[in-house]
């Protein structure tokens, strides 16, 4: 059972905790959600996304460093569904996503910039597990994300039991 909590109840007890500041949409069916990050980096390729969302999620989070571009959508249903079914707890996507009327009815918690129709080219470039920066935050592969409707929470140390 996943543990209740607010994001700004979080960051009045743990200042160290950082805001990544972006205007989020909520697009998956999970408004609250946690878990230790995954970081990606990439423009307009999921490719890395693609192979992620394949592996065991273990309720995990996935942090992609989009670079805030809205004109590819860097999830859509497929991959959703394919994160759902391996136990990803869910996306923090500095970017776009697509098919949000599907998105929305996934077990899933989704937050990205926006939305875009545009899939994306599969070149099979990006990087995985590096230190990103998103919205005047770092977050490292390992960090904890903590997301609901009030906006992302990075922090180096567990704020609450996952």
């Amino acid at each position: 059972m996943a543990t209740v909590f607010s994001t700004p109840d979080l960051a009045d007890s743990a200042p160290e905790a950082h805001a990544i500041l972006h205007a989020w949409q909520d697009y998956g069916a999970v408004e609250s959600f946690s878990g230790v990050a995954v970081t990606v980096k990439c423009f307009e390729d999921n490719s890395l996304i693609k192979e992620l969302v394949q592996q065991p999620g273990q309720g995990r989070v996935i942090v992609v460093d989009g670079g805030c571009s809205l004109r590819r959508a860097l999830l859509g249903d497929q991959l959703a569904a394919k994160a759902v079914e391996n136990g990803w707890s869910g996306l923090v996507i500095a970017g776009a996503v697509r098919d949000v009327e599907i998105l929305e009815t996934l077990a899933l918690g989704v937050k990205a910039l926006g939305a875009c129709p545009q899939k994306t080219d599969k070149r099979g470039e990006g990087q995985l597990n590096i230190t990103v920066e998103i919205g005047g935050a770092t977050v490292c592969s390992g960090d904890y994300i903590y997301a609901d409707r009030n906006g992302v929470l990075v922090s180096a140390e567990a704020l609450l039991p996952l």
